[in-house]
């Protein structure tokens, strides 16, 4: 149990500290008008007050990642605490804050479009293709899960309860902003954390305790800590899914300060939702064998319908069932409204004037609702292995984009490139071991994994080189002086 309330305690002390280191070396400033004024149209920017913001911000991150992932991460055993405490701190809420604010800074620009501007065009194509891909998948796994579970609990069958929420996800997906997502999120914003906490007051009351940190392994099926967990946890350390939904708040913020409290801010709260059911399935199943066990019985969602029912009673129950079927609809929904927001960045030199209007998202939500409607026909644990590893790319590229941003800045782009290269990593050998990969042997994965990366550190240390300031003003000494 004392892992777990230092691991809490730490969370909060960075969020207090190290945000503000970020934010220092980011450079905010409050006289710059932000795009929720200066682009405002009814639909996508508009201003919201920040606590609102932060509410929905949580809810768009999360949904149901940093409790699955992290149920799922609990099987390693208290060394999932490590990651889930450093990688919220130090990659995935520093990634939420810069894909937020240089949105920001850039007039509520998607993800592929920051890309292009500081990685290039090449990049950004591929991050195009990735970044709705990853969209779609997201889509279709948090809206086959749902319906499924709807299927179970209620009269309708699986098909009707698809139709029932793909009807949502595209009245929400086109509605502006503040009529569905700005009222009714927060409110689950607030179950999500609710939810979380009585879990967490919960845990002193398991008849086991919350086992105190260990290094060893101790994942049933001897699976290797690197690089699986850090893909297995995912929203609950570090999810390139989140720097497609952060430029959807960096529209609505009133001034650049709240940016904190918005991006970094809701990383951590999702880093703590992820602590408190990591530390809930070590000790509720009594071990990461029980652990294993109750999920093969019944999956993440009967893991969790188990553990809120006995500690919550008839409350925990109906919270459970409300949350593994809304928490992921409302993350489906904002993946398509970013995929449709994307698609009107990546078409907007194509499109003929006269198709601007109100009319346009209606036809850009439409190329993607099609393709997730029927990836939803096929195996939910198929969708949720790929999700995974794209995601971790998306990432990785955000990271590397805010590392060239500080470096074209003459920042501290250490804050940046240090994360930059260790989910470089990550992702370099995951994709090579993975079955859903390539399969190969972990020596072959890790050595091909290695190369990668020594590659890619060869690559920044060029960038480093290319734009230090030293060399930047003897460039423009020698350009004036010819």
């Amino acid at each position: 149990m004392l892992t777990f309330l230092a691991s809490i305690c730490i969370l909060v002390a960075g969020y207090f500290i190290y945000s503000k280191v970020v934010e220092k070396i980011f450079g905010i400033d409050d006289s710059n008008v932000t795009p929720a004024y200066t682009k405002k149209d009814g639909m996508d920017y508009m201003p919201m007050s920040w606590w609102r913001a932060s509410l929905v911000q949580l809810l768009n991150i999360a949904g149901l990642g940093p409790i699955f992932g992290a149920i799922l991460g609990a099987l390693y055993g208290p060394v999932a605490f490590i990651w889930i405490v450093i990688g919220t701190l130090f990659a995935g809420a520093v990634h939420d804050y810069f894909s937020g604010m240089l949105s920001l800074r850039h007039n509520g620009a998607q993800f592929p479009s920051i890309v292009g501007k500081y990685l290039g065009k090449p990049v950004q194509s591929s991050m195009n293709i990735l970044s709705i891909v990853l969209m779609v998948l997201v889509a279709a796994a948090f809206t086959s899960g749902p319906a499924q579970l709807m299927a179970e609990v209620t009269p309708l069958n699986f098909m009707t309860s698809l139709v029932i929420i793909f009807t949502y996800f595209l009245i929400a997906t086109v509605l502006p902003i503040n009529k569905i997502i700005g009222r009714i999120y927060p409110f689950f914003g607030a179950i999500l954390i609710f939810m979380a906490v009585s879990i967490g007051i919960g845990l002193f009351f398991f008849e086991h305790p919350v086992p105190n940190l260990t290094f060893e392994n101790l994942h049933p099926n001897e699976l290797p800590l690197w690089p699986l967990l850090m893909v297995t946890v995912s929203c609950g350390a570090i999810s390139g899914f989140h720097s497609t939904q952060s430029p959807i708040l960096a529209r609505t913020l009133k001034r650049e300060s709240e940016g904190r409290k918005v991006f970094y801010g809701a990383m951590v709260a999702e880093g703590i939702i992820a602590l408190i059911w990591a530390a809930a399935g070590m000790a509720f199943f009594n071990g990461t064998g029980g652990l294993q066990e109750a999920l093969a019985a019944g999956g993440p969602a009967g893991v969790v319908n188990e553990i809120s029912k006995t500690t919550l009673g008839t409350l925990g129950g109906v919270l459970a069932v409300l949350g593994v079927i809304v928490l992921p609809i409302t993350t489906g929904d904002t993946a398509l409204r970013s995929s449709r927001m994307m698609l009107a960045d990546l078409m907007k030199d194509f499109r003929k004037k006269e198709f601007d209007g109100k009319w346009t998202p209606i036809f850009l939500v439409f190329p993607v609702a099609i393709p997730t409607f029927l990836l939803t026909q096929i195996d939910y644990t198929f969708l949720w292995r790929y999700v995974g590893w794209s995601n971790q790319v998306v990432a990785t590229v955000m990271l590397w984009t805010a590392a060239i941003y500080l470096l074209q800045q003459a920042r501290f782009h250490w804050i940046c490139s240090i994360p930059a290269l260790f989910m470089t990593g990550v992702v370099s050998s995951y994709i090579f071991y993975a079955p859903e990969g390539f399969g190969l042997p972990y020596s072959t994965a890790m050595l091909i994994g290695s190369i990668i990366w020594l590659a890619v550190l060869a690559w920044f240390v060029l960038q480093v080189i290319k734009y230090n300031p030293k060399r930047q003003q003897s460039l423009e000494v020698k350009s004036v002086s010819s």
